[in-house]
C-alpha cells in the first residue's frame, strides 16, 4: 500500500506541475459550464420583423402598436401586400412576417373572424417556434382585450407558414453547423498539430536548411489538409442532399467556393495557432478553447446568437463559423447568390488575410 500511495503521490506532483493539464481540469469544466449558463436562453429579443398591413385602419394600427411596444420584435420593414415579401426575407434576413389582411377592421368582433398569417424563416427552426410563440401571445393577449363584450368569440385567428424548411426538419438546421465543424477540426486543428510537431521535434529547422522557401514548405503541408477538407465539404454536403433530401435552391458551384473560402480562413487559423503554440499539447488546448467551443456553442450551430446576452453577441461575430453557416444556409436554403452573402465573404477573407499577416511577422521574428 505504501508502494501505491507514494505512486499516487508522484503522479499528484507530476499534474498539479503541468499548468497546462491542471487548465483542462479545471477550467474547462467552468468554461463549460460558464457558455451553457449564458448561452442557453429560450428568449429572443429584437428579432427583425416585417408587417404586411392590408387594412391600415384603428384596430390593424393598435395591433401593430402593441407589437412594437414589445421588446420581442424590431420591425424594420412595412408593406401593404405580400408581394415581394420573400426578397424582403432574403435582403433584409427577416426572421418573422406578420400579415394582417384587408377585412381585419371590418369583420373585427363582426361575423367570421379575420384570419392573420406568421409567416417565419424556418432555416433556424429553433427561431422560428420561438418567434411565432411570441407573435402568438401578442395576438392573443390583444385579441383577449378587444374581445366583443360577450367574450364568446375571439376577434380574429392565426395561421403559420414557414418559409425555407416547410416540413421543419431539424437536420436542416444542423448540416451547416456541423460542416463548419468538421471542416473547421479537419483545416484549423490538424494544421495547427502538424505544423507545431515540426518545430517540437526539431524538423522545422532540418526542412529550413533546405533550398525550398519556407513559404513552400507550409503551402505543400496545408495542401493535402485543404484537398482532405474539400474532399469532407463534397461528403457532408452528398449527405445532405442524397439522404436527407436538404435542397441546395443557389447555385452549387458558388455554395462550393465559399466551401473552399472557408476552409482557406481555417487553414490560416491553424497556422496562427502554430505560431503561438510551442507544443502539441498547447496546440490541441489552443484548439480545443479557441476554435472547438466558439464554433459549437457562439457560431448559432446549436444556440441561435439572437438567444444569447446583448454583451456576447459581439463575441459571436468575430466567429468564423458563424459568418460561414449563414452564407450557407442562405444560398442553400433561400436559393441566394453570392451577390447576397458578399458581406460573410468580405469577413471571411479578411480574417483569413489578418491572420496569415500576424502569423507571418511572428514566424520571422521567431526566425531572427
Amino acid at each position: 500500500m505504501s508502494a501505491l500511495a507514494a505512486f499516487v503521490k508522484k503522479e499528484f506532483l507530476h499534474i498539479f506541475r503541468d499548468k497546462r493539464t491542471l487548465l483542462i481540469i479545471f477550467c474547462m469544466p467552468i468554461a463549460l459550464v460558464m457558455i451553457f449558463g449564458v448561452v442557453i436562453s429560450t428568449e429572443i429579443y429584437d428579432a427583425k420583423i416585417a408587417i404586411v398591413n392590408a387594412s391600415s385602419e384603428i384596430h390593424s394600427q393598435k395591433l401593430i402598436e402593441k407589437i412594437n411596444s414589445s421588446n420581442y420584435f424590431k420591425t424594420v420593414s412595412y408593406l401593404r401586400s405580400s408581394l415581394g415579401l420573400e426578397e424582403v426575407f432574403r435582403a433584409q434576413n427577416i426572421k418573422l412576417a406578420i400579415l394582417i389582411p384587408q377585412n381585419f377592421d371590418k369583420d373585427f368582433g363582426n361575423g367570421p373572424p379575420p384570419t392573420l398569417q406568421l409567416i417565419a424563416d424556418a432555416s433556424d427552426l429553433n427561431v422560428a417556434t420561438t418567434l411565432i410563440g411570441n407573435a402568438s401571445n401578442i395576438i392573443q393577449a390583444f385579441a383577449q382585450e378587444n374581445a366583443p363584450p360577450s367574450g364568446a368569440v375571439l376577434p380574429f385567428q392565426i395561421t403559420t407558414r414557414m418559409y425555407y424548411n416547410p416540413e421543419q426538419r431539424d437536420v436542416f438546421m444542423f448540416i451547416p453547423g456541423i460542416l463548419a465543424l468538421v471542416l473547421m477540426i479537419v483545416s484549423a486543428m490538424m494544421t495547427s498539430i502538424t505544423l507545431v510537431r515540426e518545430k517540437e521535434f526539431g524538423t522545422w529547422r532540418v526542412l529550413s536548411s533546405t533550398p525550398l522557401p519556407s513559404v513552400i514548405i507550409i503551402v505543400g503541408k496545408l495542401i493535402p489538409y485543404f484537398l482532405l477538407s474539400s474532399i469532407n465539404a463534397c461528403l457532408i454536403l452528398g449527405l445532405a442532399v442524397f439522404v436527407f433530401g436538404m435542397p441546395i435552391h443557389g447555385n452549387p458551384v458558388e455554395l462550393f467556393l465559399v466551401c473552399l473560402l472557408f476552409i482557406f480562413t481555417s487553414l490560416s487559423l491553424g497556422i496562427f495557432i502554430s505560431s503561438i503554440a510551442n507544443t502539441q499539447q498547447a496546440a490541441i488546448l489552443a484548439s480545443m478553447v479557441g476554435l472547438f467551443l466558439p464554433t459549437t456553442f457562439l457560431s448559432g450551430f446549436i444556440f441561435p446568437i439572437e438567444n444569447m446576452p446583448v454583451w456576447l453577441q459581439p463575441v459571436a461575430q468575430i466567429v468564423p463559423a458563424k459568418w460561414f453557416i449563414e452564407a450557407i444556409k442562405r444560398i442553400m436554403l433561400k436559393g441566394a447568390g453570392l451577390g447576397q452573402v458578399l458581406t460573410q465573404i468580405y469577413v471571411l477573407a479578411g480574417m483569413a488575410t489578418v491572420l496569415l499577416a500576424i502569423s507571418i511577422r511572428r514566424s520571422r521574428k521567431q526566425a531572427t
